[in-house]
């Protein structure tokens, strides 16, 4: 085993920093969503920005299936259905779009979808119970784009569904659950764009994943601690704050 890690070639930092960003997607799978968005520029820092993309993908999915097998049931399938179509034309252009901009340019596109992201989080924590949102078809029509969007270019289209669900005023499991099997839909789409398209999906990088498997499922137990100690307000701060200063590395 020791053999194999070490074929990997990758620093103390870099090793560190990918076990980290297991534990921080475990916690976001277990209420604690804001901590997602922290991952994109750590590991943009760590391994490059179009490289990072696809190396946390399948720590996305991994992180998905503990979702689903846990709220399954609590999932409103009219609102992923509504969805679905947009984020995949989304995808669609993002694909088109980062294939042929270099990695400088996709560095700062990141960096931007993560900060505009946090500016989502911070206007609707500010907003909270005065939001007036439109059950239109475009209103689901121009959040989906958007997540798709994000989703493709830095896996950043948290703030996003979170803006839509909670538009939709769903109960607490509705909203995991539905959340849930929306990006473990949408993540596995996207993995024959990675594999093929980005070339951003290899064997030894999906191995590599997989070594985080232990360190996802231990994020998902500390996240449910977590939730239990912490003020969800200053630690919202800190995640907050702490996101938006490793997206502005990125520049």
């Amino acid at each position: 085993m020791s053999d194999f890690i070490l074929s990997y070639d990758l620093t103390s930092l870099q090793w560190v920093l990918l076990g980290i960003s297991g534990l921080l997607i475990g916690m976001s799978k277990t209420g604690l969503s804001g901590v997602g968005l922290m991952v994109v520029p750590i590991l943009a820092n760590a391994f490059g920005g179009r490289p990072s993309v696809g190396l946390l993908l399948p720590i996305l999915i991994f992180a998905d299936i503990f979702a689903v097998a846990w709220y399954n049931r609590h999932a409103e399938w009219k609102h992923i259905l509504r969805l679905i179509p947009w984020a995949i034309t989304g995808i669609v252009v993002a694909a088109l779009v980062g294939k042929s901009i270099s990695d400088a340019t996709f560095n700062r596109l990141l960096s931007a979808i993560v900060i505009i992201g946090i500016g989502i989080l911070v206007w609707r924590d500010l907003r909270s119970g005065k939001m007036k949102i439109p059950g239109s078809r475009w209103f689901a029509a121009g959040l989906g784009l958007m997540g798709g969007f994000a989703t493709m270019m830095g896996n950043a289209a948290g703030p996003v569904m979170a803006l839509y669900l909670l538009s939709m005023r769903l109960p607490k499991n509705n909203y995991i659950g539905t959340g849930a099997w929306f990006f473990f839909i949408v993540n596995l789409s996207k993995v024959p764009l990675h594999v093929w398209s980005w070339k951003t999906i290899t064997v030894e990088s999906f191995l590599l994943d997989v070594i985080m498997i232990p360190a996802i499922a231990t994020g998902a137990f500390l996240g449910i601690w977590l939730v239990r100690l912490l003020p969800e307000k200053i630690f919202r701060i800190i995640i907050i704050a702490t996101t938006l200063l490793s997206a502005l590395l990125l520049f």
